[in-house]
């Protein structure tokens, strides 16, 4: 979190960003940003990953300089990051201070006033009725309990004595979340804050954000919580004059906008090129001419078609100067998803898990039968053991009690909530590296290779980067191509929808429904699982 003004501003709270541009490597990230948020506006910032979604949130929050452009802001200000760090010997209550920090400042302020009321000091009273205002304005004296409220909708640790370094990165999240939401901000900067809740969190979240008196900007791939809050929507996505966009009309004007914006620059495109091949075909007929009127046949009319050789090479060059002008920027197709044939041994039995439990982890036995074709989700509340079930079955953690049996040469592949630990090394070494391991290892054969770029899941500019200073959803994109690149026969998927865009979701989904592969889900996404409505339901917890 971010306090970057002491004192609330209320109803003239906002957050305006004037022509913000901002590159890094030379390669363009934010162009030509405007927007304006004002208390009771929730602005929703979409676009695919490694478009600058981040990067914005933290030019607004004045965490990082744009190379031009201005941000203005008035009224407090609160952010919820994607990353949220451990910390040493930190414990929850320590968390909670440090997210509270303005709150405690005012009151200590309130408090310093009314010991000077009392003591009559010069200026004691307008000391004391602007402390008072500022803590009324955010409701000081009610912000802890309030925090109490989010931990407990959000299933977050509520005991201050707790380490954070015992917690998942999804506690310690729900934790700042949770007192993001009971400090009373005039402001909300929000980084994808979905990842890491269950259905009745999302529940609290969506309620909370819709009653917020003040500005929300909300980075998130959720579709059904932008469907549910947002008022207005900036898309980063490339457009015709390489400019964002806002759609007013909540999240359905933003899906309508896109559309009839993408259409008619598809149009532009279509008409400049049918226009171009016209002008091509007038200047080849005009070269054509020229060539005739240069080397008449012998015989008569010669005089005359020499004439008429300059003719000829002016309406060559006007054509060719139209030519020139009827250049239009390609409108750049968005990447398309490719799902590789994944591997499927038909009535054969890939995997079977009976009644296994973890110790204080997966508490209640659960048992999983697959063959190439299920279809599983996975579902339960944050803690109930859903990970842990998909490590058990992905073979990353033996149980406790019960079995497991895999197949011999079946492949399985895990894709983990969390990210491993970002690699110097570009990211196309990494894939490279690990698919050749499978190969070297028999695992795969040479045939079955597939290259980053057939997968539709990087670009090639992000490829060639170091994988720690790609985006956290780009590096899930690597991730999830990874384990693609594996060809498994049974794909295990934890809350694949944490980071990825929505139109890669979309695509993803589709073709997990139509794989010969085994696909097991866990997701708490309620667009997925309304997607996935008619796919068998196993329930932990």
């Amino acid at each position: 979190m971010s306090s970057l003004i002491v004192l609330p501003a209320r109803a003239r709270a906002h957050l305006n960003a004037t022509d913000v541009t901002l590159a890094r490597g030379g390669r363009p990230v934010l162009t030509g940003v405007d927007v304006t948020v004002s208390a009771g506006d929730r602005l929703g910032v979409v676009g695919e990953n490694g478009r600058g979604k981040t990067t914005l949130l933290r030019v607004l929050a004045g965490t990082l300089e744009p190379d031009s452009g201005s941000v203005h802001r008035a009224g407090t200000l609160g952010v919820a990051d994607q990353e949220m760090p451990a910390g040493d010997h930190r414990t929850v209550g320590d968390l909670i201070d440090v997210e509270l920090s303005q709150v405690r400042a005012v009151l200590r302020d309130f408090e310093a006033a009314t010991l000077a009321l009392a003591e009559d000091l010069p200026g004691a009273d307008e000391t004391y009725a602007e402390a008072l205002a500022a803590a009324e304005a955010i409701d000081a004296w009610e912000a802890d309990r309030r925090v109490d409220v989010s931990l407990a909708a959000l299933g977050a640790v509520a005991d201050r004595s707790r380490p954070l370094a015992e917690l998942s990165v999804g506690q310690r999240y729900r934790i700042r979340l949770a007192c993001l939401l009971g400090a009373g901000h005039d402001l909300l900067l929000l980084d994808e804050p979905t990842n890491h809740l269950d259905a009745s969190g999302l529940d609290h979240l969506t309620a909370k954000l819709r009653e917020h008196p003040g500005g929300v900007v909300l980075v998130s791939h959720d579709r059904a919580l932008l469907s549910d809050v947002v008022t207005t929507v900036l898309d980063l996505d490339p457009t015709s004059d390489g400019r964002p966009r806002v759609y007013g009309g909540g999240y359905a004007g933003y899906r309508e906008g896109r559309r009839a914006e993408r259409e008619r620059w598809e149009n532009a495109y279509r008409d400049q090129q049918n226009e171009r091949q016209r002008l091509a075909q007038d200047l080849s007929a005009a070269q054509n001419r020229l060539s005739t009127g240069w080397r008449p046949e012998k015989g008569t009319g010669k005089h005359t078609r020499a004439t008429r050789a300059p003719a000829l090479v002016r309406a060559v060059h006007r054509r060719q100067e139209e030519l020139e002008a009827h250049v239009v920027d390609v409108p750049k197709p968005p990447m398309r998803f490719h799902l590789p044939e994944l591997a499927t041994l038909p009535g054969a039995t890939l995997l079977r898990a009976d009644e296994v439990t973890v110790r204080g982890r997966l508490t209640e036995p659960r048992s999983v039968l697959l063959r190439s074709g299920d279809r599983l989700v996975v579902t339960g509340p944050n803690g109930s053991g859903k990970s842990t079930l998909l490590a058990v079955l992905g073979g990353v953690l033996e149980p406790d009690t019960g079995s497991v049996q895999r197949k011999r040469g079946a492949r399985i592949g895990l894709l983990a909530q969390e990210s491993p630990r970002p690699s110097r090394r570009p990211a196309f070494e990494v894939y490279e590296a690990a698919v050749g391991r499978l190969v070297s290892e028999g695992r795969l054969a040479e045939p079955e290779r597939v290259g980053l770029g057939q997968l539709g899941l990087l670009p090639s500019w992000a490829a060639h980067r170091p994988v720690g200073e790609l985006s956290i959803g780009q590096q899930r994109r690597l991730d999830l191509a990874t384990l693609l690149a594996a060809r498994p026969h049974v794909v295990l998927l934890d809350e694949p929808t944490n980071h990825l865009s929505m139109a890669l979701v979309d695509e993803l989904t589709q073709a997990l429904g139509a794989t010969g592969a085994a696909v097991v889900l866990a997701t708490h996404d309620r667009q997925l699982l309304r997607d996935t409505a008619g796919w068998p339901r196993l329930a932990v917890g």
